[in-house]
C-alpha cells in the first residue's frame, strides 16, 4: 500500500519514516512537510538515533497540496492546530487517514484506536461515513500516555471489572516534540504540570474502553484521578497507577492475567504487533526506561496490593506504541479488517 506521512520532518514523522523502513505492507511514496517543501530530507535535521533511512533520503518533501490520489493510507504527524483543517480536507477527498494529532479524538464518530484494546470501535467508520458524508475514513490514536495506560488497563477491565483509577505520570521530554523544553526548564528538574494533558487522558480512556452499540461508543463510568509530570528522560513514559477493581483480585491473579493477556493483533501475526503486548518484570525496582522500554510492548513491575487498592508501574515508550508504531498497528489492522478501501 502507497504510503504518505504528513509533518513527516518532526519527530514522530520521523519515527514513522523509521519504522516503515522495511515494512511489508507499506510503501512510503511521499513526504509533506509545510515549512521545509521543496528540500530533500537529507537534508533535514535527523534528530532520532541511527542515520536517516537511506530510501529516504533523495526524496522531495511536499506542501500537502501536492498529494497523489494514488495514495492508499495517510499517516498523519501533524500539530493539532494543523491537522483540524488539513485532515478533514484529505477524507472528504477519500483519503484513508490514520492520525497521531489530537485535534478529532473527541469527535463522536472518529474512534480512537488501540487494536488490542478496542478494535470493534473500527465499526464506528459506517456511520463516520453516513453522517460526515466523507469517502475516506478517518481513525485516530490516543494520546501516548492514553496509549500506554489502556493497554494496561485492559487485561484488568476484561477480568475484574474498573471502578477507579488514579494514575501520576513521569513523562520523558521526547513528549513535547522537539525541540521540546528549554534545557534550564527540565534539566535536574521535575515539571508537575503539562498543560491540557490530565483532561485528554481520562476522557480518552473513558472513550477508548468504553462500549460500542449500534452508531455510538458509550464511555467507561469510570473515576480517574490523572496528575502529569514531565521530568528529564529522553524516552520512556513511567506511571504510577493504582486501581479499584469491581472484584476482589490477589496480586498473582493480576500476574497471570497481565502475563497471559493477547488480542487480536496477536492472533493475526500483524507485523507490528508485538508478540506479547505486555511484559512483566519481578524486581522491585524495576521497570526502569534505561533497561525495560520495548518498541511495542509494555513492561509492568511493583504490582501489589496498596491500602485497598492494586497498584502497579507501567513503561512505555511514548513515540512508537504512544505515537507513530500505534497508528502503522492500527492501519496493519484497518487493512486486515477490509477498511482501507476507498469509496
Amino acid at each position: 500500500m502507497k504510503v504518505g506521512i504528513l509533518g513527516a520532518t518532526g519527530s514522530v514523522g520521523q519515527r514513522f519514516i523509521q519504522i516503515l523502513e522495511n515494512s511489508s505492507r507499506f510503501e512510503v511514496v511521499q513526504l509533506f512537510g509545510e515549512k521545509s517543501a521543496g528540500y530533500t530530507y537529507d537534508t533535514i535535521r535527523w534528530i532520532l538515533e541511527g542515520d536517516v533511512p537511506r530510501y529516504v533520503q533523495k526524496k522531495r518533501v511536499e506542501p500537502i497540496s501536492d498529494i497523489s490520489q494514488e495514495i492508499d493510507v495517510v499517516f498523519s504527524a501533524l500539530p493539532a492546530t494543523v491537522a483540524q483543517i488539513e485532515e478533514i480536507n484529505l477524507v472528504k477527498k477519500g483519503f484513508i487517514v490514520a492520525s497521531n494529532a489530537s485535534a478529532h479524538r473527541t469527535d463522536a464518530y472518529v474512534p480512537i484506536l488501540i487494536p488490542e484494546v478496542n478494535p470493534d470501535h473500527l465499526s464506528l467508520l459506517t456511520h463516520q461515513r453516513e453522517k460526515k458524508g466523507w469517502s475516506g475514513v478517518l481513525v485516530t490514536n490516543p494520546n501516548c500516555v492514553t496509549a500506554i495506560l489502556c493497554l494496561a488497563l485492559k487485561p484488568l477491565l476484561d477480568a475484574f471489572g474498573l471502578s477507579q483509577v488514579t494514575v501520576v505520570t513521569m513523562q520523558a521530554v521526547s513528549g513535547a516534540g522537539y525541540p521540546g523544553l528549554p534545557s534550564l526548564d527540565i534539566l535536574g528538574n521535575v515539571i508537575p504540570f503539562i498543560p491540557g494533558e490530565e483532561e485528554k487522558i481520562a476522557r480518552e480512556t473513558c472513550k477508548i474502553l468504553g462500549t460500542y452499540s449500534g452508531e455510538q461508543i458509550s464511555p467507561l463510568p469510570l473515576k480517574m484521578v490523572v496528575s502529569c509530570n514531565r521530568v528529564p528522560t529522553v524516552d520512556g513514559h513511567v506511571m504510577n497507577v493504582f486501581v479499584k477493581t469491581d472484584q476482589e483480585c490477589g496480586v498473582d491473579e493480576v500476574v497471570d492475567v497481565f502475563r497471559h493477556f493477547s488480542a487480536l493483533p496477536q492472533k493475526m501475526n500483524l507485523p507490528t504487533a508485538p508478540r506479547r503486548p505486555i511484559v512483566v518484570v519481578e524486581r522491585e525496582d524495576r521497570p526502569q526506561p534505561r533497561f525495560d522500554l520495548h518498541p511495542m510492548a509494555i513492561t509492568i513491575g511493583r504490582i501489589r496490593e496498596c491500602e485497598g487498592c492494586l497498584a502497579f508501574t507501567v513503561l512505555g515508550h511514548n513515540t512508537i506504541r504512544g505515537a507513530a508504531g500505534g497508528s502503522v498497528l492500527n492501519a496493519e489492522l484497518m487493512e486486515v479488517m477490509n477498511w482501507m478501501e476507498k469509496q
